[in-house]
């Protein structure tokens, strides 16, 4: 079951009916129900894989708030991280381990041939791996309190709307929710319909049409490839993930937002970034986020002592604190993300581009503090995009090799001279990117110069909503999966 089909629309609609009807403990088991209902529909056996992450942390919270000696609170910690990580290990990175120590051998003369292993890997399992882990690591830190109720834990858990993709979420800003007697708001439940309706959009009208193309285009010999050609796959790749991911997380938002549940945003037009930093503060907000909170910072040496805003990721430390080198946490922990995303060194190679960017960007920040600001924004903005753009091409690549090969043509002259690919493929690039531009402005300036006229917003709300609904119905036949189910 997945959003952009009908079978998703009508389990949304029956879950939205029964929540306004039932009362408070019996809504808590319907979103249980409901949400283990939508991930046992793929493979019903990787519930119990679910269920064995989440009840470990439920156990081990309650244990480590029953004692006040720290070593057993640090015993329990790290049995937690050892479930979580190990079936994180087996299913998602068994093989890559395998084929790497056997190439290993192989290399040093011993003739290995690497097993037949035949696994699956879960849908979310990386996601809410993480959620489990952050849970856990929130009590140890005291920061929240531990979970009495296992129903209401694994509401927090298996909430189907964010469940296979994001956004990745924290107990302390999903909790209180459940807790809560929700109000029904008709503000609310149109805009959640208007989300869902926009992800749509984005993924079937969008991001699946877009596929075809990038496919066509990373399938082709790199050697019929000009540099033009690397660089337009590279947008267009850039754009195809960001509807499709940006797609997922609009519909969770919205479809939550039916129940009266508040998911924070997880994109904030990230191509209009205006530094390496600010991408990351714009892309995957969840994860960034997170990864600070519970890599970066621990890897830097700071010592989390307090977290404000009601446990929504601000970490702070005492300045000073850092007692490891800066370079070696960023690079660290950018592996980790790179890794995070797939098991192959394709994705550590993202990372670690990533992992350069912001480190240029560092030794480079304080020379353009003297310049004007409009001149930062819109010079930093026109930097990043392509740098961002072109960190694209070793996470679509099929091996490192590829990679650095489509890299190599952006360095010979010559290469520019000539196109490779159907003409249309740089129109189409060029149109997504246009009309990017403008819903960019148009979002950014129509509270300004717009909407200050009631009946002008109502008029282009209502013809742009027209469009998006006309062409969801359109392009919604075929169901492709979203990119990020393999992550």
């Amino acid at each position: 079951m997945i959003f952009n089909s009908v079978t998703y629309l009508l389990f949304l609609g029956v879950t939205v009916g029964l929540f306004w009807l039932l009362p408070k403990r019996p809504r808590l088991w319907l979103i249980f129900l409901a949400s283990s209902t939508f991930y046992g529909f793929w493979r019903p056996e990787f519930l119990a894989v679910m269920f064995l992450s989440a009840a470990t942390d439920y156990f081990v919270a309650l244990r480590m708030e029953a004692t006040e000696v720290q070593a057993r609170r640090r015993g329990w910690l790290l049995l937690s991280l050892g479930v979580n990580l190990g079936l994180l290990g087996y299913f998602k990175y068994l093989f890559f381990i395998v084929d790497n120590a056997v190439a290993v051998l192989n290399l040093l003369g011993a003739e290995v041939r690497a097993p037949a292993l035949n696994i699956v890997l879960p849908l979310g399992i990386s996601f809410y791996t993480f959620e489990t882990i952050s849970y856990v690591v929130d009590v140890y830190r005291r920061f929240i309190p531990a979970e009495r109720s296992f129903v209401m834990y694994g509401c927090f858990v298996t909430f189907f709307p964010k469940l296979v993709a994001g956004p990745i979420l924290r107990a302390a800003e999903m909790l209180p929710q459940f807790t809560a007697e929700p109000v029904f708001r008709p503000g609310a439940f149109v805009s959640g319909l208007r989300r869902i309706v926009f992800g749509l959009f984005l993924k079937v009208a969008l991001a699946d049409n877009l596929a075809p193309l990038v496919d066509d285009g990373f399938m082709q010999p790199i050697a019929a490839l000009s540099a033009l050609d690397v660089l337009t796959l590279a947008f267009l790749f850039g754009f195809q993930i960001y509807f499709d991911f940006s797609a997922y997380s609009s519909i969770a938002i919205g479809s939550a937002r039916l129940m009266g549940i508040h998911v924070p945003e997880n994109f904030n037009f990230p191509y209009v970034a205006s530094s390496p930093r600010d991408f990351w503060r714009r892309w995957h907000i969840s994860l960034s986020s997170w990864i600070r909170d519970y890599l970066y910072l621990p890897l830097l040496g700071v010592k989390v002592r307090d977290r404000s805003s009601g446990g929504l990721s601000v970490d702070v430390g005492t300045p000073g604190q850092a007692t490891r080198h800066p370079l070696f946490a960023l690079f660290m922990t950018w592996a980790v993300m790179g890794l995070w995303h797939g098991a192959n060194w394709t994705f550590v190679l993202w990372g670690l581009y990533h992992a350069s960017l912001i480190a240029g960007y560092r030794t480079l920040a304080g020379q353009t503090v003297s310049l004007p600001v409009w001149l930062r924004v819109w010079g930093g903005r026109f930097i990043t995009l392509p740098l961002v753009m072109l960190g694209w091409i070793p996470f679509r690549a099929q091996s490192v090799d590829d990679a650095l090969a489509m890299f190599a043509k952006l360095t010979s002259p010559q290469n520019y001279l000539w196109l490779g690919m159907r003409e249309n493929t740089y129109l189409i690039a060029a149109l997504v990117f246009l009309a990017s531009f403008i819903a960019y402005l148009m979002h950014e300036y129509g509270e300004r110069y717009i909407r200050r006229w009631i009946w002008m917003d109502f008029a282009l709300e209502t013809m742009t909503m027209s469009v998006v609904l006309a062409l969801v119905f359109v392009f919604l036949r075929p169901i492709n999966q979203f990119i990020y189910f393999q992550f």
